[in-house]
């Protein structure tokens, strides 16, 4: 194993080994911490299927390591799960820390372009570059064989990094994600503190420019190859009714594009929060399974 990350912690979990690591970022240029969880298969196999998860608003890499319960399903179809941070840490720029829908622990996986934001916050140059890298240096995996998936802020990151790069994922589950981030209050927020205050620039960017981070926009535009999406939406999400989330844009934009399946279920009585999320891992590791195992 290479000395450039550094086991934190390890516990067996399913006959699998759920660890977390860090390692110094060259993309952040700080100290990141990524969960790991190596399933039974990892000691004996080689080219492992990967699945990347991203979590939400507030999150570390804790959350869907302690919440979620996906070890269960990931050590049955032998799956590499590696979850990173939601942003980089340890910087306190002027307020970084004043709210939780922006700066640490929400940094909407975008490369942010403002000052003082744009020499750390490039959690989505991080998210598709570098942690594919340290993974594939570090352990037994087939990067050709990645699957993406996430929640809320993390569920718009898994969408974007998909929809970005064509053929990197082999698929895309996504719990309840912010699926068009320049039309919602939590996005309108982040962008114009990350990318500016340019509304009209964050719409007209080119599909596969740098700064066009919407998935509405992107799936509109999107010409890789066949694209299978799962997105599971609570239908007592308050954030549904809120309009911080917009499936329904997203599900639009994906009805007009041929290259793209979108499975767009409701599920009626469940909220935004882990309880809804553990309900339906199982489906979606089934589904990622058929796209990578």
């Amino acid at each position: 194993m290479s000395k450039s990350i550094k086991l934190i912690s390890q516990s067996k979990c399913y006959g699998g080994m759920q660890c977390v690591y860090e390692h110094e970022s060259s993309i952040l240029k700080c100290t990141v911490k990524f969960g790991c969880y190596l399933p039974p298969q990892h000691e004996k196999k080689k080219n492992l299927p990967i699945v990347y998860f991203l979590s939400g608003l507030t999150c570390t890499e804790q959350n869907f390591i302690m919440k979620s319960g996906f070890q269960k399903y990931a050590a049955k179809h032998g799956c590499v799960v590696v979850n990173p941070d939601t942003s980089p840490r340890g910087f306190d720029f002027p307020g970084e820390h004043d709210s939780y829908d922006f700066g640490s622990g929400a940094g909407f996986y975008v490369n942010a372009t403002e000052d003082p934001w744009k020499t750390n916050y490039r959690m989505y140059s991080y998210v598709t570059g570098e942690l594919p890298t340290v993974v594939q240096n570090n352990f037994n995996v087939n990067v050709g064989k990645s699957a993406i998936t996430g929640h809320s802020m993390g569920g718009h990151g898994a969408l974007i990094s998909a929809l970005k790069n064509p053929g990197k994922y082999k698929c895309v589950s996504v719990f309840a994600p912010i699926s068009n981030p320049c039309e919602c209050p939590w996005g309108v927020k982040a962008f114009s503190g990350y990318l500016g205050e340019n509304k009209s620039g964050w719409k007209t960017n080119p599909a596969y420019s740098l700064n066009q981070y919407d998935a509405t926009f992107l799936a509109k535009e999107y010409d890789g190859p066949k694209l299978e999406i799962l997105l599971d939406q609570g239908e007592d999400d308050p954030y549904l009714t809120d309009k911080q989330l917009l499936p329904e844009n997203l599900a639009n934009s994906c009805s007009a594009n041929k290259l793209i399946n979108l499975n767009f279920r409701l599920q009626p009585g469940y909220d935004h929060g882990y309880y809804f999320i553990m309900s339906f891992m199982e489906d979606h590791f089934n589904f990622m399974a058929k796209h990578i195992c």
